[in-house]
C-alpha cells in the first residue's frame, strides 16, 4: 500500500515522494517576464516537494494574462530560470515547468496593445484582468485562422527546449483552467467548425499537436498535462465533461506521458461530478490529483491506488516545508490571499518554517 513518503517514477525521473507542488502564478518576475531572485528563493524553500511545478510560463512572447508572470522564450529568461532551477536542484529536489498560452484571457494592454487569440470570438464574462492601469474587463478575442495554429505549436516546442536548456527536468503542458488549449477542448469556448472545432477529436486537436510537438522534442517522458474538466473559472465550462475527458484519457495512453494532471473540482463548486474514477478507468500512466485535499484525504486517495500522488496548491504557498509537517502532523500555516499577487517577498517568502 504507497503511502505519500514513498518514491514515485514519472517517466525519466524519480520522485522522492508524492507530495507535488501545483503550479501558482504569483506575479513575482521581473521586467521582461524575467525570473528573479525572489523567485530563486521561493521554489528553493520548496526543494522537498516530491516535485515542483513552476508556474504558469509564457511559451512565446506576446500572451501575457498577468502582468508580471514568467517566460521562457528570451535568453535572459532562461538565465533567470537556470538559477531557480540550479538552487531546487542543489536541494536535492526536481522541477517541472508549466509552458502556457493564455489565449482570451490575456489584455492588450498587457501586450502592447495586441488583441488576444482564441478559437472563437468569445470574451471571458463577468472578471476583471490586472494591469498596469487597475482591473479592467476582458476584451473580445480574435478568432485564430487554421494556418495560424502551427505556429503557436511550434511556439510550444521551442518552449520545451528552452525550459530544458534552463536545467528542468521536464515540461507540464497547461491544458486548464480556460486558457488557449482548454479554450480549444471545452464547448462553452471553441464554436468553431473545420478541423479544429465540432467534434471532440477536432478540439482536441490543437492539444494533441501540441503533445507531439513537445514530445518530439524533449522525449514524452519528460512532458505532463494538466487538465481541468470542471473548472469554471475564466467563463469555462463542457456540455459533456466526463465524456471528453474519458475518450482524452483513452487518447493520451499512447504518447507515454510522464504523468497526466488532474483538476478533480470546480474552484467556485459549481459543476459537480467524478471525473477521476472513468480517468483512472482509462488512463494508464501516473495520475497526479488536485484541488481542496487535507493531508489525510491526500494519504487516503495514494493508499487506494485511485491516484499516484497530490498535489496542494496555496498550502504549498503557506507552508514551505510541507512534506515534513505531514510526517509529522504538525499545524499549517493558513494562506493569505491579500498577498498572492502582490510584487515582494510579503505572502511569497516570509512564510514560516516549523523551525
Amino acid at each position: 500500500m504507497p503511502t505519500l513518503f514513498d518514491p514515485l517514477t514519472i517517466g525519466s525521473v524519480t520522485l522522492s515522494n508524492r507530495i507535488i507542488m501545483a503550479p501558482l502564478t504569483r506575479c513575482r518576475a521581473e521586467d521582461d517576464h524575467v525570473p528573479g531572485e525572489i523567485m530563486v528563493t521561493h521554489y528553493s524553500q520548496r526543494a522537498s516537494a516530491g516535485l515542483i511545478i513552476a508556474e504558469a510560463t509564457m511559451a512565446m512572447e506576446g500572451n501575457s494574462a498577468f502582468w508580471r508572470e514568467p517566460g521562457i522564450y528570451s535568453a535572459a529568461q532562461v538565465v533567470g530560470w537556470k538559477k531557480v532551477t540550479d538552487a531546487v536542484h542543489e536541494k536535492g529536489g526536481k522541477i517541472f515547468l508549466q509552458i502556457w498560452h493564455g489565449g482570451r484571457a490575456c489584455h492588450p494592454l498587457l501586450n502592447d496593445g495586441q488583441q488576444p487569440v482564441a478559437p472563437s470570438s468569445l470574451a471571458i464574462e463577468n472578471d476583471e484582468v490586472h494591469t498596469p492601469e487597475g482591473k479592467k474587463p476582458y476584451v473580445i478575442p480574435r478568432e485564430l485562422a487554421d494556418e495560424e495554429i502551427p505556429m503557436i505549436v511550434d511556439g510550444f516546442r521551442l518552449a520545451a527546449l528552452n525550459a530544458i536548456a534552463a536545467g528542468f527536468d521536464g515540461v507540464e503542458i497547461h491544458g486548464a483552467n480556460g486558457y488557449l488549449i482548454d479554450e480549444f477542448l471545452r464547448d462553452s469556448a471553441n464554436k468553431r467548425t473545420g478541423a479544429y472545432g465540432g467534434s471532440m477529436e477536432n478540439r482536441a486537436r490543437f492539444l494533441l499537436e501540441i503533445i507531439e510537438a513537445v514530445s518530439s522534442a524533449i522525449g514524452s517522458d519528460r512532458v505532463g498535462l494538466r487538465i481541468s474538466p470542471l473548472n469554471s473559472f475564466n467563463s469555462m465550462s463542457d456540455s459533456d465533461p466526463v465524456g471528453l475527458y474519458s475518450w482524452l484519457a483513452g487518447k493520451l495512453n499512447a504518447y507515454k506521458l510522464a504523468y497526466l494532471h488532474v483538476m478533480r473540482a470546480d474552484l467556485f463548486k459549481i459543476q459537480k461530478a467524478d471525473v477521476l474514477t472513468p480517468i483512472r478507468a482509462i488512463y494508464e500512466g501516473v495520475i497526479i490529483s488536485n484541488m481542496f485535499y487535507s493531508p489525510e484525504e491526500a494519504q487516503q486517495e495514494v493508499a487506494s491506488g485511485d491516484v499516484d500522488a497530490i498535489a496542494f496548491g496555496t498550502s504549498y504557498l503557506a507552508n514551505p516545508d510541507l512534506p515534513e509537517r505531514i510526517k509529522v502532523g504538525a499545524p499549517l500555516n493558513e494562506p493569505d490571499p491579500n498577498t498572492f499577487y502582490g510584487m515582494g517577498e510579503e505572502g511569497y517568502n516570509d512564510y514560516p518554517f516549523m523551525s
